[in-house]
Formats: structure tokens, C-alpha cells, sequence
């Protein structure tokens, strides 16, 4: 049976609609730590590191189409909660059009000043080659990169969530063939991983690109429309927190491998690697979830539907905190074997890893909480505190623990900074759930 924004969700309605948003999210981190495996473990780790110092900036630039999704998707189930269908669509098509300008605008501006970025973020003479030939091909797909990211959002507001999951798991079955191809048969090194990765890209924003386009049964569809500023601003400062998320997100890693590099050298980097790639995966259950569970809160934002609005939350907020037990426990499980699959063939290196991880697994109990909260408020179309959430989870809490930690216990310092800055961020979450819970009605 069709579940419905309009819906009453128990929780096995509410974990059947947001399953496929997490599947997908979970897929796409799996296949996007499949290019650092194949060139960890076919190339070496200075190519395993030179993807990881460039990685942050690649990340901002497809982030925004992060952002646009969010915050539109926002905005466009607020409308739809409010009855007009025509101007959703509207919206949405606005939204589309102004991913695609944008992104042109970053894959030019990406590509030029790359090798200069290279440098600023570390790259050392031996590290700039592969920084500069995965970073230029990868960003040549900023379009479709964005784009991906933008309809992975607006599907579950059109009510099909399994075509996003569908186009996702075609892009990464994509990326994974093309990896092994590209990567461990022709030899191609970073530069196969990088266009494995774009034509992956280009996969997941075509499919949905054109179901939108065609006559479909969804709440959503492409129409013929101008650009009118005033959503679009409404959208994108809506979502900012996303975008600050991605942006602080990337600084933090900056930061982090500055350090690294200082305190372990290239290890460092590979081992901190390491972490964002299976955190990448580990999160992606939250991410996918928020993804799934914030048009339901927009629609009955918008339709004033404040017995279901506290339903939602009372059942995501356990929802989150059981998932962080979980991935906390697996975590610790098994940081030996992650690790030894990333990095078993330097016996250093793995120890390194190994150890990081097991202290680093601990800000899984809380990560869900923080970035339900942060989901939230852009649900409910409160970018401000959305944002505010974000930025003292991503970058202000983790710059303090990253700076701080190191000086007091030394390399082991740079592994608690993320627990620590999650633990921070917790205090400012809770601190606007309580106070806003009136407003809102929401609890």
C-alpha cells in the first residue's frame, strides 16, 4: 500500500517510508568509499592520501546541491501541505534550473583554482599530481553531482523514495564496475576512480532527471516556468545549515590533516581517511533517515497537524537513539577488521587505524540525535537555528577540540575531538528542542 505525506505513521509505517532514503544514502557511501579502497589498496597510500587532503573541497561544491535539496524540499512540502500543487511544482522546477546554473558556475571556478587549493590544504610535491588530476575530473561533474543530490531529497517529497533508491543503486553499481575496470584492470590509477565516479554521478542524476521530465503519478513534476528569486533565496537559506554542515564539515577535515600531517605525516592522513570513510557509511543511516522523516514534518508543518507533528517526533527521537546504540556496538566490534580492510597491508599504519577508530566509534551514540535536531528545524522552515545546530556541531565545537585536545593527550587528542564536539553540540541541540517545543508544538 502507497504511504502518504498525509499519513498517520506507527513506526513500522514511518522506518517502511524512510527505509528506502536510508538504503540509498548507505549505498551511496558504500560506493563512495569503493575509489579510497581500489586506490588504497592498488595504487598506495600517497594516492590514498592526496584524495583525502583534496576530498573536503570536492565535497563543498557538490554540497550545494545538498543544500538546495533540503531547504526546497522544505519549502515545496510546506506548500504541498498547504493545497497548491501548481505552485510546488513550480518551485521545484525553479530549484532544478538554478542547480544546474550554479553548478556550471563552480565546475569553472573549481577547476581554475584547484592546484592552488591543492597546496593551501597540505598537498605536498609528491601528493600534487594525483591531487590535481582527481580533483579536475571529478569536479568537471559538479553538475550531476549536485543535481543527484538535489533529487535524492525532492523524490521522497513526490512520495517515491524507492526510484531514488533505484537510481542510486544503479549509479554505484556503476561506480563499482568502473572502479574495477578502470582501477585495478587498465591500471588508470586516480584518474580511473575519478571518472568511475563522475560517470556514476551522471547515472544517478539521469534517471531521476527523467522521470521528473515525463508524465508521472508523483506530487512532483517538471513544468515550463521562470526563475522568480524569492523561493529560491527561501530555499537556499533554508537549507543552509546543510551547506554549512558540508562547508564546516570540510574545514574540520582541513584542519584535521594539518595536523596529522604535522604530528603523523602521510599515515596520519590515511588513518583519518579511514574514519570519514566508514563514518561516511555509519551516518549515512542518519542522514538517510532526516532525509526520509523531513517532508513528513514539512507537510504537517504546513497543514498545521500538530498531533502528528509530536508522533513524529517522539518516535524519532527513539528511533535515533536506538540506531546510535547499535552503530556504536558495531563500531567497536569491528574497528580491527574495518581497518584491516582499508589498510592491512602496512602493519603500522593498521595499528594506527585500528586504535583511532576504537576511540572515535564512541560519537555514534550521539551524532543522531545532533543531526535529527539540526533536520528539524529546516523541516520546519527555520534555517536560523537549523544552521546555528549545525555550525556548533560541525565547525565551532570540533575547531575548539581539534586545537585544544592534541596539546592535553597528545595524537590520541585528535581521536577524541569528534566525541567531544558531539557531546558540546548535544547541550545546544537540546537546549533549542526545549525552547522551541511551544512554538512549534512539536512535543
Amino acid at each position: 500500500m502507497k504511504i502518504k505525506l498525509s499519513d498517520h505513521f506507527t513506526y513500522k509505517r514511518l522506518i517502511k517510508f524512510v527505509a528506502p532514503s536510508i538504503f540509498m544514502m548507505v549505498f551511496i557511501s558504500i560506493y563512495g568509499v569503493i575509489d579510497g579502497l581500489f586506490i588504497s589498496r592498488c595504487v598506495g597510500k600517497t594516492a590514498f592520501a592526496s584524495i583525502n587532503l583534496i576530498m573536503p573541497f570536492i565535497m563543498v561544491l557538490g554540497g550545494m546541491g545538498f543544500m538546495i535539496g533540503t531547504g526546497g524540499t522544505a519549502l515545496v512540502a510546506k506548500v504541498l501541505g498547504e493545497g497548491d500543487k501548481r505552485k510546488a511544482n513550480k518551485y521545484f522546477t525553479m530549484l532544478v534550473m538554478f542547480t544546474f546554473i550554479l553548478g556550471a558556475v563552480l565546475t569553472v571556478l573549481g577547476i581554475i583554482f584547484l592546484r592552488p587549493i591543492s597546496y593551501f590544504l597540505g598537498a605536498s610535491d609528491e601528493m600534487i599530481g594525483d591531487c590535481v588530476s582527481y580533483g579536475r575530473i571529478v569536479i568537471g561533474f559538479t553538475v550531476t553531482f549536485m543535481l543527484q543530490n538535489l533529487f535524492q531529497n525532492f523524490l521522497v517529497v513526490a512520495e517515491k523514495p524507492n526510484i531514488g533508491l533505484a537510481s542510486t543503486v544503479a549509479a554505484g553499481c556503476t561506480n563499482i564496475v568502473l572502479d574495477a575496470l578502470f582501477v585495478a584492470v587498465f591500471d588508470w590509477g586516480v584518474v580511473g576512480a575519478a571518472f568511475a565516479t563522475g560517470i556514476s554521478q551522471c547515472v544517478g542524476a539521469a534517471i531521476p532527471f527523467v522521470y521528473f521530465l515525463i508524465p508521472n503519478k508523483s506530487l512532483l513534476r517538471l513544468t515550463a516556468t521562470g526563475i522568480e528569486i524569492l523561493p529560491i533565496i527561501k530555499s537556499c537559506t533554508n537549507g543552509i545549515s546543510e551547506l554549512m554542515s558540508n562547508i564546516s564539515a570540510s574545514i574540520v577535515s582541513m584542519l584535521y590533516n594539518f595536523r596529522l600531517m604535522d604530528m603523523l605525516g602521510e599515515d596520519g592522513v590515511s588513518a583519518y581517511g579511514v574514519l570519514m570513510y566508514v563514518q561516511f557509511i555509519f551516518i549515512a543511516i542518519f542522514i538517510g533517515y532526516v532525509i526520509g522523516v523531513s517532508p513528513v514534518i514539512g507537510y504537517n508543518y504546513g497543514s498545521s497537524n500538530s498531533d502528528e507533528l509530536k508522533n513524529i517526533f517522539k518516535k524519532s527521537i527513539i528511533i535515533v537513539c536506538v540506531v546510535g546504540v547499535i552503530l556504536t556496538i558495531m563500531a567497536l566490534s569491528f574497528s580491527g577488521l574495518l581497518a584491516r580492510i582499508f589498510v592491512g597491508y602496512s602493519p603500522e599504519l593498521f595499528e594506527l587505524t585500528k586504535h583511532a577508530f576504537f576511540i572515535f566509534s564512541f560519537s555514534f551514540l550521539i551524532a543522531g540525535i545532533n543531526i535529527f535536531a539540526s533536520s528539524l528545524f529546516t523541516s520546519l522552515n527555520n534555517g536560523l537555528i537549523s544552521a546555528v545546530i549545525s555550525f556548533s556541531r560541525t565547525l565551532v565545537a570540533q575547531v575548539a577540540a581539534i586545537l585544544i585536545l592534541p596539546n592535553i593527550f597528545g595524537t590520541d587528542g585528535i581521536w577524541y575531538s569528534t566525541v567531544v564536539a558531539e557531546l558540546l553540540a548535544l547541550i545546544v541541540s537540546s537546549a533549542f528542542i526545549v525552547f522551541c517545543a511551544k512554538r512549534y508544538r512539536y512535543m
